[in-house]
C-alpha cells in the first residue's frame, strides 16, 4: 500500500511541480506528517526530491526526472480517464486507488499525447446524475460499432459530421452537425451537437450511418459537459410539445411502448396484471402513433384528447371495414 502511494507522490510531483506537504496529503488522503515520512523515504531510495522553503516553498523534483510506465496505448487510457472520472469515490470504495491509477495512466503517456487524451476525456461523460428518462430501459441499447467510431472520431477531433438519423416514427433523415460531446446513462448514448447553431440532441441507437466530415466544428474549446447535460436534460423536461399521458398496457408488449416513449414518470401493476404507466411523447402525434401500433394491447387513459383520437381513427377504420349493408 505505501509503496502505491510513494509512487503516487512522485507522479503527483512530475504533473504539478512543486506541492505543498498539505496539498500532497489532501491528494494521497494522507496526513501532512505522513508526507514527510514518505519524502524522507524517497531521498533515502535515491529519488531527487528535495524542499523549497518559504512562503511558496515545497517539495520539488530535481528538473530531468522521469520514471516510465509502458503497455497503455492513447485509446486505453482514455476509457480509463473516461471512466474513472465517472464518480470514482462510488467505486466499490475504490476512489483513492483508481485517482492513484488515473494518474499513472496520464504520466504514462507521452507528453505530445498528454493533453490531448485529458482534453479528449472532457468530451465524454458516463453515468451523470440527471437523465432525459426516469428509468433504466429493459435492454441497453444497441449501436452500430461503426457509427459510435465515426461519431467519436469526430467528436475526439473537433470535426463536423453527417448523420442519418431516424426520429420516433419516421425515416431516416441526413443531418450535419457539429458535435460537442459524448453522454452514456442507463444503458443509452446521446451525442450533444449543435445544427445551425441550434442545440440538438441525438439518441446514438437512432444515428443509421455517420461520417466524420474534414471540416473543423463549429463549437466552443472547452466544455463542461456535465453542466451542458443537465441543462440539456431541464430543458427536455420543460417540454413544449410534448404530451404526458397516463396508459394501460399488457406486460408483454411495455417495452415495446417504453421504447418508443421519451421518458417514464411513473410505472405500477395493475389489478389483473396489466402495468399502468405515466409516459411523455414528443407530441401528441407520437402519442397517437406509439399507442395505435398497440392495438388492444393498450390504453390512453389521459389526456382526455389522447382518447378522443384514438377512438375517432378506431371508428374510421371500422366503418371503412363495416360489412355491407
Amino acid at each position: 500500500m505505501r509503496a502505491d502511494r510513494l509512487v503516487s507522490l512522485v507522479l503527483l510531483l512530475r504533473r504539478h511541480g512543486r506541492l505543498t506537504a498539505t496539498a500532497l496529503a489532501r491528494e494521497l488522503e494522507v496526513s501532512p506528517r505522513t508526507v514527510l515520512r514518505d519524502i524522507e523515504a524517497l531521498s533515502t531510495a535515491g529519488v531527487p526530491v528535495y524542499a523549497e522553503r518559504g512562503r511558496h516553498g515545497g517539495f520539488e523534483l530535481l528538473p530531468g526526472f522521469a520514471t516510465e510506465l509502458t503497455g497503455v496505448n492513447h485509446d486505453e487510457a482514455l476509457a480509463l480517464l473516461v471512466t474513472g472520472a465517472a464518480r470514482s469515490e462510488h467505486v466499490l470504495g475504490l476512489g483513492p486507488a483508481l485517482a492513484s491509477a488515473m494518474r499513472k495512466v496520464v504520466d504514462a503517456l507521452p507528453e505530445a499525447h498528454r493533453t490531448t487524451a485529458t482534453d479528449a476525456a472532457r468530451r465524454l461523460l458516463v453515468e451523470p446524475e440527471v437523465d432525459l428518462v426516469s428509468q433504466r430501459p429493459a435492454v441497453e441499447e444497441d449501436v452500430d460499432p461503426a457509427v459510435a467510431t465515426e461519431v467519436r472520431r469526430a467528436v475526439l477531433g473537433g470535426r463536423r459530421l453527417r448523420i442519418d438519423y431516424a426520429a420516433t416514427g419516421e425515416t431516416p433523415r441526413r443531418r450535419i452537425v457539429d458535435p460537442i460531446g459524448l453522454v452514456t446513462v442507463r444503458g443509452r448514448g446521446y451525442l450533444l451537437a449543435t445544427r445551425s447553431g441550434a442545440d440538438r440532441t441525438y439518441r446514438l441507437a437512432r444515428v443509421r450511418a455517420a461520417e466524420a466530415l474534414g471540416e473543423p466544428a463549429q463549437r466552443p474549446e472547452r466544455v463542461d459537459l456535465d453542466r451542458l447535460w443537465r441543462e440539456r436534460c431541464a430543458q427536455f423536461l420543460r417540454g413544449g410539445e410534448q404530451v404526458t399521458a397516463r396508459v394501460r398496457v399488457d406486460p408483454a408488449r411495455r417495452d415495446e411502448l417504453v421504447g418508443t416513449a421519451l421518458a417514464v414518470r411513473a410505472d405500477e401493476p395493475e389489478v389483473g396484471g396489466w402495468q399502468q404507466l405515466e409516459i411523455t411523447f414528443q407530441d401528441s402525434r407520437h402519442a397517437e402513433w406509439a399507442l395505435w401500433r398497440l392495438g388492444p394491447h393498450a390504453e390512453a387513459l389521459e389526456p382526455l384528447s389522447l382518447r378522443t383520437a384514438l377512438h375517432d381513427r378506431a371508428a374510421a377504420i371500422a366503418a371503412r371495414y363495416a360489412p355491407p349493408a
